[in-house]
């Protein structure tokens, strides 16, 4: 049973990944006071990307590059019809999900010429995993031993990388003047602008920011989780990560317990599919898969109402002159 508990939880981990990645994502557009529903759609592209450079390349860390660098054109685009020209985001966004959703595919049948999707990657092609030393020392200790070869041992780059990326967001939002200002933009970007700081220049680092980690947690679906890309591989994540970032009301510690949250569901469902259970009998598998996206429903019919923007987000800007 403990070794139960302690796989789900290695499950929890590795599907939360992406989910992080992307939620963090969209905390940092979002405090700019730019709404980007298009997490969805950069995730895919920088999963296409990385795993159709792995596959050319040989190199996953080429992949990634491409992943990020994908990620990062589509979150220009998405400023410079947003922000320069003050465009509705929302739209923007559904536009650059629609617009990834057809496109990935498409080059990846032009390419490799596979059903539209990329070649299976070997294991040279893939991010790899960190080995912890002294696995073998400890693996006799009760309890520990198991926590330490289930849940750190042979535990994907992306995931310590993303481990980082929190604790790095967490000081940036609320130590550094990167972040003040960032935030202060979400809040009164008029008083910004007021103080000699460029509103513009600042949602564009945000979003640079954006694009990045969207890219990654793209290329960790296509090359660190998975062995390649397949169509709309995605599968909801990014809207997920999106629900998970107002669930956690645009704070770093709040969006990472949704995240964890929805990953924890998403890992039980696939352990319950035709598994018989005391006084029901076995759960049809539609109704299983469907659990993250009710539990997404319940969390923000019960917290939307609670969870408060910041005062600019999705307002375009309109510098006075």
């Amino acid at each position: 049973m403990f070794l139960l508990i302690l796989q789900l939880l290695g499950a929890t981990i590795r599907v939360a990944t992406p989910l992080v990645l992307a939620a963090f994502a969209g905390m940092y557009c979002e405090r700019a006071g730019v709404v980007d529903i298009g997490l969805e759609g950069k995730m895919l592209a920088g999963a296409f990307f990385a795993a159709a450079a792995a596959a050319s390349t040989g190199s996953p860390w080429l992949g990634l590059l491409a992943a990020m660098a994908a990620g990062i054109a589509l979150a220009l685009i998405h400023g410079f019809a947003c922000v320069t020209h003050n465009g509705n985001q929302v739209v923007s966004g559904m536009a650059i999900n629609i617009l990834v959703a057809g496109l990935a595919p498409t080059l990846a049948y032009a390419w490799f010429k596979q059903g539209g999707q990329t070649p299976l990657l070997p294991a040279s092609a893939r991010l790899p995993s960190v080995q912890m030393p002294g696995v073998e020392a400890i693996n006799g200790v009760p309890v520990l031993g198991s926590i330490y070869r289930e849940l750190i041992d042979d535990t994907n780059v992306l995931i310590w990388v993303t481990l980082l990326i929190v604790l790095a967001t967490q000081w940036v939002l609320y130590r550094s003047r990167f972040g003040l200002r960032l935030r202060a933009v979400g809040e009164n970007p008029a008083a910004v602008e007021t103080a000699g700081i460029s509103v513009t220049r600042l949602r564009y680092q945000a979003l640079i920011v954006t694009g990045a980690l969207t890219g990654m947690a793209g290329a960790y679906l296509s090359t660190g989780h998975g062995a390649g890309f397949v169509r709309d591989m995605t599968a909801g994540k990014g809207y997920l990560a999106l629900a998970a970032l107002i669930f956690g009301k645009w704070r770093p510690g709040p969006t990472l317990f949704a995240c964890l949250l929805f990953a924890f569901t998403d890992a039980v469902q696939v352990r319950l599919q035709g598994v018989p259970l005391p006084g029901i009998g076995v759960i049809p598998v539609q109704f299983i898969q469907m659990l993250p996206y009710l539990l997404t429903v319940l969390l923000l019919a019960g917290f939307v109402g609670k969870a408060i923007a910041p005062k600019a987000s999705g307002v375009p800007y309109v510098k006075e002159r």
